[in-house]
């Protein structure tokens, strides 16, 4: 059984979709992605610096968009995927579930594009009014990480695995957990420029779900599980909900990677920009096979991954 799943915010990296754009019909659907996002997909993914592309503005449209661009390279879409049944599910980490949703069927990539840029735009502005982040502590026993979490005034924003909590909040508080970090962990700060998935975002929140009210969101025609809860939801309306919701909900991909250990699944293929899902599979997931999109390079491999978990 396969698994496909979208990276989310921090995996973009300056020019990595330069490489895409040599090919004229490659770069003419990042085009029409780039009208619909109302975001200049082809300079920030091609010249733009990492501080540039650093800003949540800019950093989830191209991160959505590249996850579909190399879907469609792959030649994934809704009516692709509900020909392998029930030997396929899709998810993504946080920004990553709006092309998750995508490819599964429950948003057009027109809708997803527009969303994104309504939700990029809205979290931006949140993350401006006042100095957040967010930093990964790796390693410790999960009790001590998030005693220490708690106590200095941050929130577990994503819980990604085994032996990783994403801390967020002010950046007082970000300073003192790296100053006292727990027993035997490292405090990671994430290139983000907000406190999200927290109530830092209830601004954005509103924004989101008023943008939400005017798409009339389909039944995903594949599993889709959500980062909420790791729950298979296919139902479109559902599906929109946790989508809007999740901009000030914990990311709970350790229960996602449940679900899949839980459904057997033999393979993750993690979309463009690949590697860090990727990564936390060979430490969640261990003896499931997984590659990574990261160039067009990857591309043969890929299709030769998907007919292997899906046969």
């Amino acid at each position: 059984m396969l698994a496909i799943v979208c990276p989310g915010q921090g995996s973009q990296t300056s020019g990595f979709l330069s490489p895409w754009l040599v090919d004229d019909e490659t770069k003419s659907v990042l085009q029409s992605f780039a009208e619909a996002s109302q975001t200049d997909l082809i300079t920030h993914g091609t010249v733009s610096d990492e501080e540039t592309i650093r800003d949540t503005a800019l950093a989830q449209p191209l991160i959505v968009a590249a996850s579909l661009l190399s879907a469609r390279a792959l030649g994934l879409s809704p009516e692709t995927l509900a020909g392998y049944g029930e030997k396929v599910l899709v998810s993504g980490h946080s920004v990553g579930e709006i092309p998750a949703a995508t490819l599964a069927g429950a948003l057009t990539e027109e809708q997803a594009l527009k969303l994104i840029a309504i939700r990029a735009s809205a979290m931006a502005e949140a993350a401006a009014a006042e100095p957040t982040g967010m930093a990964a502590v790796v390693g410790g026993v999960e009790d001590q990480v998030r005693e220490a979490i708690e106590a200095a005034g941050l929130a577990p924003a994503n819980v990604n695995g085994p032996g990783q909590i994403v801390a967020a909040g002010n950046e007082q508080g970000l300073s003192s957990l790296a100053e006292n970090p727990p027993a035997r962990a490292r405090v990671i700060p994430l290139k983000v420029a907000g406190a999200f998935h927290t109530q830092y975002m209830s601004s954005a929140g509103e924004k989101l779900a008023q943008a939400a009210g005017g798409i009339q969101p389909r039944d995903a025609v594949v599993g889709l599980l959500s980062n909420r809860d790791g729950e298979d939801t296919r139902e479109g309306s559902e599906v929109l909900s946790r989508i809007v919701d999740q901009v000030t909900r914990p990311v709970r991909w350790d229960l996602c990677m449940e679900t899949m250990k839980a459904r057997g699944v033999t393979g993750i293929l993690e979309l463009l920009p690949g590697g860090t899902l990727v990564g936390l599979a060979k430490r969640g997931l261990k003896g499931v096979q997984s590659l990574a999109v990261t160039s067009p390079d990857d591309l043969d491999k890929a299709r030769d991954f998907i007919a292997e978990h899906t046969a």
